[in-house]
């Protein structure tokens, strides 16, 4: 790596780590990557970490087409969740825990819900005709009393 690094790229722990988890190449008869897989991911944890889109990776990184093309196929086979679980056991064994949970939290309030539910709790209240400032289900509920 002949560059100045980015603070979203890895180091070289880190690099140790999660190169044991990515996915061999499907053909190893095939033609020789041209671009270093560790330049690949930092090129995909550069875009993630500043939210720019795929054509305005920088230069010095490998081409946007590639990156993107490299993320896709990885994708598409399941790579990033493999490489999640792969990630959250290796963390959870060093935590001295299970590798995988045994227990699930819901937290409440993070639970979206109402006790109507459906349209009259998310539609807003259309302005009356007549102009009074007040919505027709408001008089209507008014002058049912």
């Amino acid at each position: 790596m002949n560059r100045e690094t980015y603070p979203s790229d890895l180091n070289d722990k880190e690099w140790e780590i999660l190169k044991a988890r990515l996915p061999a190449k499907k053909d190893p008869r095939g033609r020789p990557r041209k671009q270093d897989l560790r330049e690949l991911l930092n090129g995909i944890f550069y875009l993630l970490r500043t939210g720019c889109s795929w054509r305005m990776l920088p230069h010095d990184l490998p081409p946007w087409e590639t990156v993107y093309s490299q993320f896709r196929a990885w994708k598409r086979q399941g790579a990033w969740e493999e490489v999640h679980r792969s990630l959250r056991e290796f963390v959870r064994i060093g935590m001295g825990r299970e590798p995988h949970p045994s227990a699930l939290i819901i937290d409440s309030q993070s639970v979206k819900t109402t006790e109507k539910g459906g349209l009259a709790v998310t539609t807003r209240a259309r302005k009356s005709k007549a102009g009074k400032g007040t919505s027709s289900r408001t008089r209507k509920a008014s002058s049912s009393k």
